[in-house]
């Protein structure tokens, strides 16, 4: 069974990495777009010669970004099945549907809000490239805290549920999970490298698609691999049954 899901998970994130291509292409591309522009007019106002491009742009705004887009949602989706195969019958959510959409809005917390956050997503020109190998560092320790977390809030809230009620379980569930990652926010160094006279309007269109991307990609996960899941299960009932 864990194969089939798993089968359905990568169709379901390849799914989702087409209309994220599709969305990246809409609200993402403009604002890369004008970034470079920006780049490439500090760079004639210090009389530096452009750089050469090894990937023109318009491969990189095509075929690469459909093959980022699309080679990013079949792993995320497979992970994701998989993640959904191993809480299925663990955690007290019995419908598949329910399990795969609660899933992913907890995948989509820990993954793409709380590291956002921190450390949001920057468009060409941002960011010192001297630094890149510690805000790197940074990131995926923040994104691996955010995941601990997120599986400790969900075990704790397993615990309480047998005790009080469900709204009370997912309220302090909710508080340990931010203090977490409040604490390890505070500890992690803050980067602050946008170059004077970075136009504040494109990095915030920026920053905000780039969580749209996210947004669209674990809800088509979410409810996609759902249903997908649900059908798959189903049509296995009748086999288990007449053993």
């Amino acid at each position: 069974m864990t194969r089939i899901l798993l089968v359905r998970g990568m169709l379901a994130g390849l799914i989702a990495g087409l209309l994220v291509f599709a969305l990246a292409r809409w609200v993402g591309e403009p604002q890369v777009e004008r970034a470079i522009a920006f780049e490439t007019s500090m760079d004639q106002a210090r009389g530096d010669a452009p750089e050469p491009e090894i990937v023109s742009r318009k491969l990189q705004s095509s075929l690469g970004l459909l093959t980022a887009t699309v080679v990013d949602g079949v792993a995320v989706g497979g992970i994701f099945a998989l993640v959904f195969a191993f809480s299925l019958g663990r955690l007290p959510i019995a419908d598949p549907r329910s399990l795969s959409v609660t899933l992913a809005g907890l995948g989509f917390v820990a993954l793409a809000v709380v590291p956002a956050l921190k450390y949001p997503a920057n468009p060409p020109s941002v960011g010192n490239p001297d630094t890149i190998g510690m805000r790197t560092a940074a990131y995926f320790l923040l994104l691996a805290f955010s995941v601990v977390a997120m599986v400790l809030a969900a075990r704790l809230h397993a615990y309480l549920q047998r005790r009080t009620s469900v709204w009370t379980a997912t309220l302090l569930s909710a508080i340990f999970f931010v203090i977490v990652i409040a604490a390890s926010s505070h500890f992690l160094p803050n980067i602050d490298e946008v170059p004077a006279g970075f136009p504040a309007s494109l990095l915030w269109k920026f920053r905000v698609a780039a969580l749209e991307m996210q947004l669209l990609l674990w809800s088509v996960l979410g409810f996609g691999f759902g249903w997908l899941a649900d059908r798959a299960l189903q049509a296995r009932q009748p086999q288990h049954g007449s053993l």
